[in-house]
């Protein structure tokens, strides 16, 4: 039973990766939560995928600064926000016609903005 929760914490947090990588990319889907998930995962069941993700040298810096509560540097707040307002007015303007779903995604642009200022923001120490 041991080894089947195992498997399943580490397919999770693969998937929780794999989702947190597109998150990058695709601005209403985030990244952060998938990435905590990930982090979790593997470390409730393999300290070598914990390992790699922590030590990744495209999200380990992050992650571990993100989980000792240091936060967020400002320029990937700035890039987060640009563009995710960038592809959701995209969406909005040309993509979708019911008013009932451009209100959702506006009302959802407004709070993930909300959310990304209000997360600390982490100052490289020089």
């Amino acid at each position: 039973m041991k080894q089947v929760k195992q498997k399943l914490l580490i397919i999770a947090g693969t998937l929780s990766v794999i989702l947190g990588i597109i998150g990058i990319f695709v601005p209403i889907l985030p990244t952060t939560p998938f990435l905590l998930l990930a982090a979790f995962c593997y470390s409730r069941s393999s300290e070598n995928f914990y390992n790699w993700l922590i030590g990744n040298k495209f999200c380990g810096q992050y992650i571990r600064n993100y989980l000792q509560g240091k936060g967020i540097p400002l320029k990937q707040k700035l890039y987060t926000i640009i563009l995710l307002w960038a592809t959701i007015m995209f969406t909005v303007f040309f993509i979708i016609k019911p008013l009932w779903l451009k209100s959702i995604l506006i009302f959802i642009v407004i709070a993930v903005t909300v959310h990304i200022v209000i997360i600390k923001t982490y100052k490289y120490k020089k």
